[in-house]
């Protein structure tokens, strides 16, 4: 099958075409982070209205860069969830305009299965079952993937996500938007032992995360250095380093007792914190110890694009999930778990 797959679930628009047979036959990308950069965070309506502006050049770019015309398309699938409501409704109208009008199916795709999904486009893809670390925006979450669907919920985040500390910690720094790549670069600076930060919940059992306190330890950091304004560049650097290594540990703990409880022996880490790359060496440390092999998105599939709801909405066409009726529908929240199990063919 050859299937679209239409991304808007925030502030970047991706448009891709994935072939069962052959592969990932083109993709394209628009980020909205220079506009959202303004104001310091991703602005719904702007980013609604963008999608508006971006998608159908982008997709005309993504047919022209396959070769392939519009009829020879097998099915469209499109980001219903979870996400921004507006910018969800963007992706979700064109593709359901465009099914009808080509006569081939439409899927909703659930965005963070897009990014779980993501490492099986890499030519050392896992294979199920695996324990999966997803740290995408708003989401932080470590469950048990036993096949195409079948996801249990093993801990998550109960305030802030990753992601979202991420950003916060750099606009108490002044960095700026976004904030995991602000700090990371600034973290190669930094002096370690200046600062230790607390690893959030991981003095207990389980494995739900929290990443709200330490977002308050950081601002008080900075208020007993002085307050923003007067941080020099070697404090920046020792804060966000002290902040990243806390970040990374925290999630190095949780996904090391994870596996120690499930008994996996591979572990997926997804979404755009999987691009920190102090995580990815902590990790691959941690998982060596225990016989455990991790496998990444590559870096363009870290972050949100078509590819991986191309990908996801495939393996669910090809299984011969559809989308009955017109109608057009969106999830600014929705369960991961909540999805139905799948067999793929």
């Amino acid at each position: 099958m050859r299937v679209l797959g239409i991304e808007t679930s925030c502030d970047e628009t991706g448009v891709a075409v994935y072939d069962t047979e052959r592969g990932l036959l083109s993709q394209a990308l628009f980020s909205q982070i220079d506009m959202h950069a303004v104001y310091g965070g991703v602005v719904p309506e702007l980013a609604s209205r963008d999608h508006v502006r971006r998608l159908l050049p982008l997709l005309r770019q993504v047919l022209s860069d396959a070769g392939i015309g519009a009829r020879e398309l097998d099915g469209v699938a499109y980001t219903a969830g979870p996400g921004l409501a507006g910018a969800l409704l963007v992706g979700a109208g064109v593709a359901r305009a465009l099914a009808y009008g080509w006569g081939v199916p439409a899927l909703p795709v659930h965005h963070m299965e897009g990014h779980l999904l993501a490492p099986l486009l890499e030519d050392d893809a896992p294979e199920f079952p695996f324990v999966a670390l997803l740290v995408s925006g708003g989401h932080s979450l470590l469950l048990e993937a036993r096949a195409l669907g079948e996801y249990v919920p093993l801990g998550e985040s109960v305030d802030d996500a990753a992601g979202e500390a991420f950003d916060k910690a750099a606009k108490m720094m002044g960095l700026g938007y976004p904030g995991g790549p602000a700090i990371s670069r600034l973290a190669e600076q930094g002096r370690a032992g200046r600062f230790r930060f607390p690893r959030p919940m991981t003095d207990r059992p389980g494995l739900d995360m929290s990443f709200s306190g330490l977002k308050t330890f950081t601002l008080n950091t900075i208020h007993d250095l002085g307050g923003a304004t007067a941080l020099n560049d070697q404090d920046r650097a020792d804060v966000a380093l002290a902040f990243q290594e806390a970040v990374v540990d925290t999630l190095v703990i949780k996904c090391r007792r994870a596996m120690q409880a499930t008994g996996a022996k591979r572990l997926v880490v997804a979404g755009g914190v999987s691009a920190n790359g102090m995580l990815r060496e902590r990790l691959a440390r941690a998982m060596g110890k225990l016989g455990v092999k991790a496998y990444y998105p590559g870096l363009a599939y870290c972050t949100d694009n078509g590819a991986m709801i191309a990908y996801a909405g495939a393996l669910r066409l090809a299984a011969g999930e559809r989308q009955e009726g017109l109608g057009v529908s969106v999830r600014a929240r929705w369960p991961l778990s909540k999805l139905a199990r799948v067999p793929v063919r």
